[in-house]
């Protein structure tokens, strides 16, 4: 899969992506990083065929994506099982949803195949959306930060998963697990350009806080951190590795629940 100088505009406003080229082939993954608001989802919603772009062009996109957006489209009354089901129907005869529910089983889902779908935590949604994402044998698999949100057991077995994954894989992560994605080529976005490989990063601790509170009002009360993303009430925050302690006791004060605490680059 090819996308060949895609440029993306909303309106009027200003270029989301401004010229694009990316290939997409199995056996290395394509990861793709950059700052929150650099275009990233736009660029993965083209890729899978939920957007078009204002100009340029996909090739050779197959017909059968496994498509996991930031924000999963939740039917709110539509138990997990009929979802599963009628998105497995989608695809075609013979797919009964069952390689989705040991795909869920694996990643430690605790919901209930019969619980509405809008009464899923955060983490239990993210794991319904991954197991239709990767079942049902895709072409082509497109994940939108898929670690947000998993505990670490979870995000391990998703690591695992990846890893063996055939089809053509295109992801973001903000998290740093996709550092472990064997072979995989990383990019960097910013100005609405794709360009090969990040800058190489400082030793970093990575924490995964549960906030009740509004996200801003968190923020603030935070050491200032290098970068952070939220999902609903889960905050990713980043920060040099000799302020991990600092963020911890601020995130506790501030009355969020720790998910997890990972550090990168240390040796």
């Amino acid at each position: 899969m090819r996308l060949e100088a895609v440029r993306k505009r909303y309106g009027r406003g200003p270029e989301v992506l401004a010229g694009v080229d990316l290939e997409v082939v199995p056996g290395v993954p394509a990861v793709v990083l950059g700052a929150n608001g650099a275009g990233k989802s736009t660029l993965l919603r083209i890729a899978a065929g939920c957007s078009v772009p204002t100009s340029g062009r996909v090739r050779d996109r197959p017909r059968r994506v496994g498509y996991l957006p930031a924000d999963l489209p939740v039917p709110e009354r539509t138990p997990v099982r009929v979802w599963l089901a009628h998105l497995a129907a989608i695809r075609g005869p013979g797919r009964d949803g069952d390689e989705a529910a040991a795909l869920l089983e694996r990643l430690g889902f605790t919901g209930g195949p019969d619980t509405p779908m809008g009464r899923l935590s955060t983490g239990n949604a993210r794991k319904v959306g991954l197991a239709q994402a990767l079942t049902g044998s895709p072409a082509l698999v497109v994940l939108d930060e898929p670690w947000s949100g998993l505990d670490d057991a979870a995000a391990s077995t998703l690591d695992a998963v990846l890893g063996g994954v055939v089809a053509p894989l295109l992801v973001t992560d903000h998290t740093g697990r996709s550092g472990g994605l064997a072979g995989a080529e990383r990019w960097s976005l910013a100005a609405g350009r794709l360009a090969p490989g990040p800058a190489p990063e400082a030793p970093r601790t990575v924490v995964v806080l549960h906030c009740p509170d509004e996200p801003a009002r968190v923020l603030a009360r935070l050491p200032p951190a290098a970068r952070w993303s939220r999902d609903g009430p889960v905050l990713t925050v980043r920060v040099p590795v000799d302020g991990g302690d600092a963020l911890l006791a601020a995130a506790l004060a501030a009355g969020c629940s720790v998910l997890s605490v990972r550090r990168f680059g240390m040796r």
